[in-house]
């Protein structure tokens, strides 16, 4: 690396703006989100014009930001501390700034609340997104549809259950025509499960893990989901739902018919073991995992190594 040399009154200086771009690119690709958007761009131009390169900005991972919050009866729902909401906002400008619209992977925390304005910003300056990581907040829904007509290049979503799937697993269908793999975190009931096959029928992969199932919505996914080549139901919380007056039961071992229907898939992920924790978790959880209980980081596993973090 070679600066330009400055000789005055016997001493020699190097100026920043002097330095090698493609150096500078290497160095700040080892830094984080934050320390990316803490002023380097500032320095000078040579140093914005390195915080801005395209090799920096492919993902976005804010999976380390949560949210000072608290659940409220009254829209909208939630009461959100001034500084968290600032915080991320902060970052939101500076990243979506810097990125110039090549952020192809977006993960935001689960536990990170995410206001209408934020998501409606972020996917007006995210056009080539390919892959979203979304909190694990349900109300989200409609401003996630409109942001789905900016999203064409979408291939992977999580998100968390919704009370009304089809308006958004049709926007999916309409808008984005290469959409592969989805993971919900929360439960999946019949009705998720038909939209899916309604509109989506070609998904290949989808991660239902740690959440709570019901038997029939297994094997009406397994019935007729025709593309699906890999079906995760790892820890899930499986329930059978026999005729009344007799009451539902944890399902604790898969019988024939469930594994004779998912014969056709490639991979069939499972866990269903009294001795695993996860399994154990998300049976006291009931099929809703409250993910702030255990070690931070736990919640973007996944056996699918394509959607974990």
């Amino acid at each position: 690396m070679e600066f330009r040399e400055i000789e005055e009154r016997g001493t020699v200086r190097r100026r920043w703006e002097d330095m090698d771009i493609d150096i500078l690119v290497k160095i700040f690709h080892s830094l984080t989100v934050f320390e990316l958007t803490s002023g380097i761009a500032h320095v000078c131009s040579t140093w914005r014009m390195a915080a801005c390169d395209p090799f920096l900005w492919k993902t976005l991972d804010l999976s380390m930001l949560k949210s000072n919050y608290i659940k409220i009866p009254l829209e909208p729902y939630v009461y959100v501390h001034g500084h968290s909401d600032k915080t991320l906002t902060r970052f939101l400008k500076i990243s979506l700034s810097l990125s110039r619209g090549n952020i192809t992977s977006l993960f935001f925390h689960c536990n990170l609340y995410v206001s209408e304005y934020q998501l409606t910003y972020t996917a007006q300056r995210c056009p080539r997104l390919k892959r979203l990581v979304l909190p694990a907040w349900n109300r989200v829904e409609a401003v996630i549809i409109k942001a789905i007509d900016l999203w064409k290049d979408l291939e992977s979503l999580t998100m968390p259950s919704i009370v009304n799937p089809p308006h958004l697993v049709q926007a999916i269908a309409t808008n984005c025509r290469n959409f592969s793999e989805l993971k919900i975190m929360g439960p999946f009931d019949i009705y998720f499960a038909s939209s899916l096959v309604n509109y989506l029928p070609t998904l290949k992969v989808l991660s239902l893990r740690c959440s709570m199932l019901y038997k029939d919505t297994l094997i009406f996914i397994l019935d007729n989901l025709c593309g699906l080549e890999v079906l995760n139901i790892s820890h899930c919380l499986l329930i059978e739902v026999p005729p009344p007056p007799a009451p539902g039961r944890i399902v604790r071992q898969l019988d024939k018919t469930i594994l004779e229907k998912a014969s056709h898939l490639l991979y069939f992920i499972t866990c269903m073991s009294d001795t695993c924790i996860m399994c154990q978790r998300t049976r006291n959880d009931e099929g809703l995992m409250r993910w702030y209980k255990y070690n931070e980081g736990l919640w973007k596993e996944d056996e699918v190594s394509s959607l974990a973090l």
